[in-house]
């Protein structure tokens, strides 16, 4: 068993909801002898150094998180991809304690399956930029104004795949035109979309 991080027993102590999930899940992760630290205000398990899973909670679930999920077999069918715009991380999601000791040697060998990939050196392969789908709307205010694509182009790519997405998630077009109009300034300004 390897040894506990204070910080993570703080986050537990203090964690109002799917504190005994948490608590649960930690047991089984450090039975798989990776390292505890804290990051990101979570739970995360490393080995080597290298992130291998990261234990979440939201509104309606808690979730152990594994950064290559999609590297993994996922005999079961369990893995969860958050959202369409997450190319690695996968989850697998609970509801209550019973759920994850029912599912501990499942678990385990996923833990243990992602480790492997490490050690393996797997990597993830991304999407480019470029192979991301440019808003209509977007891609005409940048046809009309230079500058504006000049400043995008400079943007690193997480960047501007983060306005990408930003841009495209709304239904209505005025929604999409007022995002752009928006954030115009701020890529004019070499920042991303986060950036202060």
């Amino acid at each position: 068993m390897n040894t506990m991080n204070p910080k993570v027993d703080e986050y537990l102590g203090k964690a109002k909801k799917w504190q005994e999930e948490f608590e649960k899940l930690r047991m089984i992760i450090l039975d798989c002898g990776l390292t505890e630290e804290l990051k990101w205000g979570c739970p995360c398990y490393t080995f080597e150094k290298s992130n291998i899973v990261l234990i979440h909670g939201f509104k309606e679930y808690c979730a152990l998180l594994f950064f290559k999920g999609a590297l993994l077999k996922d005999p079961k069918g369990i893995l969860i991809q958050q959202t369409e715009n997450v190319q690695a991380g996968r989850q697998i999601r609970f509801t209550n304690v019973r759920e994850i000791v029912k599912m501990k040697t499942v678990l385990k060998a996923y833990i243990h399956e992602a480790i492997e990939v490490e050690k393996a050196g797997l990597k993830v392969k991304y999407k480019k930029t470029s192979e991301f789908k440019i808003p209509e709307e977007f891609q005409n205010t940048l046809d009309a104004t230079p500058a504006l694509k000049n400043a995008f182009d400079a943007l690193t790519p997480g960047r501007q795949r983060a306005y990408l997405f930003y841009f495209s998630q709304p239904k209505q077009f005025k929604t999409r035109e007022s995002r752009i109009e928006k954030c115009m300034q701020q890529i004019l300004n070499g920042k991303g979309l986060n950036d202060r």
